[in-house]
């Protein structure tokens, strides 16, 4: 694989996945991760992503209250267009990170009545601008990665809540391995949220719909309702309706 290629490679992963680790990328690539540092090095460099300790950042997900460089922007804005038609007055509403669930917070009606529980500080931001929504932020130790609280005191406020839905911002899903992140402290916070809802609703854009990270949020029997930017009747999405998941 040439270096075009290769660089190519590795800046869809880390927009996709927000996270990517050198090593997966050496054996995603059959290349040795020396070659894979020297790629980060000269990407980040040249402002395409953020070099960390064995591996990067996605640039557009920290930078993603400006929205022009958000990845996958429209698409978003139609999920997060979706999802509102989920959210009724007088719901309780647990949501997590990701920049999907910013585009959702911008697009709530400002007419809508309801409580949204969150441990994102970026979605906290944008849910206190709406005129009728009541805001609980679970705060903790701040994941600089993901911009959400983690840790065992939010894991344990989570499991004190009973929310009407909660929606997912997802980093990969298959119907093998279900939802999965490549984040621990962030699964850990995943899992809460999930045994905590009534309805589990993760949004994706379909380019995240079979892939797989290395920690397990829940199996696929776990969600009840898909939401991506693509028609519920693509055929990309049959497998997950066969499965018994609602699909919007």
């Amino acid at each position: 694989m040439l270096k075009k290629e290769r660089q190519s490679f590795i800046l869809r992963q880390v927009n996709l996945h927000n996270k990517i680790l050198s090593v997966d990328l050496s054996q995603q690539m059959d290349v040795s991760e020396d070659t894979i540092r020297r790629d980060l090095n000269e990407m980040a460099e040249q402002g395409k992503l953020i070099k960390v300790h064995g591996g990067a950042l996605s640039k557009s997900f920290h930078l993603s209250i400006a929205s022009d460089h958000v990845y996958a922007l429209s698409s978003k804005k139609h999920i997060a267009m979706k999802a509102c038609r989920l959210i009724k007055d007088g719901m309780y509403v647990l949501t997590t990170g990701g920049t999907t669930i910013i585009e959702l917070a911008k697009a709530l009606p400002p007419e809508l009545s309801a409580t949204f529980i969150t441990v994102s500080l970026p979605a906290a931001y944008e849910y206190i601008h709406h005129p009728n929504i009541e805001v609980i932020f679970l705060g903790d130790k701040i994941s600089k990665n993901a911009q959400i609280a983690v840790g065992g005191s939010v894991v344990s406020r989570i499991k004190g809540v009973r929310a009407d839905l909660c929606f997912l911002g997802l980093n990969a899903i298959d119907l093998q391995h279900g939802v999965t992140d490549n984040d621990w402290d962030v699964v850990e916070v995943k899992k809460a949220i999930v045994e905590s809802s009534d309805r589990v609703v993760p949004l994706a854009i379909s380019e995240k719909l079979n892939t797989a990270q290395r920690f397990k949020v829940c199996d696929i029997g776990g969600i009840n309702t898909l939401i991506t930017e693509l028609p519920p009747e693509d055929a990309a999405l049959q497998p997950y309706r066969d499965a018994g998941i609602e699909v919007l």
